[in-house]
């Protein structure tokens, strides 16, 4: 087994890139401001046990790929990431809540994508392979 996480019950590999842009694609992300919203970032991924492995603030952007316990949603982690740190960074800092009038510094939505060592193709053909004497007992659609 390679970089498998565990918890009482489950053994997991479930890394997700995630990326969101703030409001309006204003490029406010810099000095200061990126630092604290880098460090609430990683203090809501420790709350959630979430395991931060690559992360990048940009001026308008910020890009994660983390792993994730099975038991949080990829929209739930996003709620809580972008849901806090709007929140704590409008009421730390005047400037921002100023340019940001309406309590939103993330614009709607996010870009997520999965990773992973196997391909759709190997899943298919191990799911194929298994239990050959019960052929007609699998999950195809029938044609």
């Amino acid at each position: 087994m390679q970089n498998y996480r565990k918890t009482s019950h489950t053994t997991y590999d479930c890394k997700y890139h995630i990326v969101w842009i703030t409001k309006y694609r204003k490029k406010v992300m810099v000095g200061l401001v990126a630092q604290r919203v880098r460090e609430l970032i990683r203090g809501i991924c420790k709350e959630h046990e979430v395991e931060i492995i690559s992360g990048h603030i940009s001026k308008d952007h910020v890009h994660l790929f983390v792993s994730v316990p099975p038991y949080i949603s990829v929209s739930k982690l996003v709620e809580y990431l972008k849901g806090k740190s709007s929140y704590k960074m409008l009421q730390e800092n005047k400037q921002l809540s100023k340019e940001f009038w309406g309590r939103h510094l993330w614009a709607r939505g996010y870009f997520v994508a999965t990773s992973g060592n196997v391909t759709d193709e190997v899943i298919v053909e191990y799911i194929k392979n298994q239990d050959l004497d019960n052929k007609d007992e699998d999950f195809t659609i029938a044609e």
